[in-house]
């Protein structure tokens, strides 16, 4: 990790190895009693099909570090290059469109569409990518996920494990290149935690996807290939 490197320009391609190249990046808002600053500074760089945990406290920065690298916040300076796209140089929709076609999430509230059935949740981004064997590869991936019985369920009659389990499915149904985890077993008790760790980490290496999670649990971060430590809105280290 280096925390001065200069910011590359949207068309210098990343080593063949680089999946995510964050440089530089700060976060800051405006507030009544001064301008609150997030994220400091912030470079590193992830190589693909690593797994990186992304640890501090709460209020370090955590989660805005991740809704930036997934482009769903925007820095208030620096660069950051997914799979050698600059994100901040894509507008709205063109940042839509490269999370349409690299990236997963796994978030702790699960994020199901209450309306739709398992089998329709894991679906959805196929169809919304224009997959004709949409169908097919959702129960495909929900029986890879112990849930083959349960394609037809709905949210509300799914146990919190179950709800994981479907959006694990979704999130790697597309065989996304990068997955972005905030907190996947937050809601969950300790064994049922365990089992969708298990889970994902077993998916992760099937599919060799790069996987970056935010969390606070101690023991989850010492099984990532290397942890990302913030503390007040700067990396201090990035190590295994």
């Amino acid at each position: 990790m280096s925390s001065s490197l200069p910011t590359e320009p949207s068309n210098t391609p990343l080593a063949a190895d680089t999946i995510v190249s964050v440089r530089n990046v700060s976060k800051s808002v405006e507030q009544a009693d001064g301008t609150l600053h997030i994220l400091r500074d912030i470079s590193f760089d992830l190589e693909r099909g690593s797994v990186t945990a992304i640890v501090g406290a709460s209020g370090s920065g955590k989660s805005s570090l991740l809704a930036i690298m997934a482009g769903l916040d925007v820095p208030t300076s620096g660069t950051v290059l997914v799979d050698g796209a600059d994100l901040f140089a894509l507008d709205e929709d063109g940042r839509a469109a490269l999370r349409g076609q690299t990236m997963g999430f796994v978030f702790q509230n699960f994020q199901l569409m209450p309306n739709l059935t398992a089998l329709e949740n894991v679906m959805l981004p196929l169809e919304l990518a224009g997959r004709a064997d949409a169908r097919d590869a959702a129960r495909a991936m929900l029986e890879r996920v112990g849930l083959g019985e349960r394609l037809n369920a709905y949210p509300r009659v799914l146990s919190g494990g179950e709800q994981q389990r479907v959006a694990l499915a979704r999130a790697f149904v597309q065989r996304p290149k990068l997955l972005l985890a905030d907190e996947p077993t937050g809601s969950l008790d300790a064994a049922t935690g365990e089992r969708i760790l298990q889970l994902l980490f077993a998916l992760n290496r099937e599919q060799g996807t790069t996987l970056v999670l935010v969390t606070h649990d101690a023991g989850l971060a010492q099984g990532c290939q290397q942890q990302l430590v913030i503390v007040n809105g700067r990396v201090v280290g990035l190590h295994p």
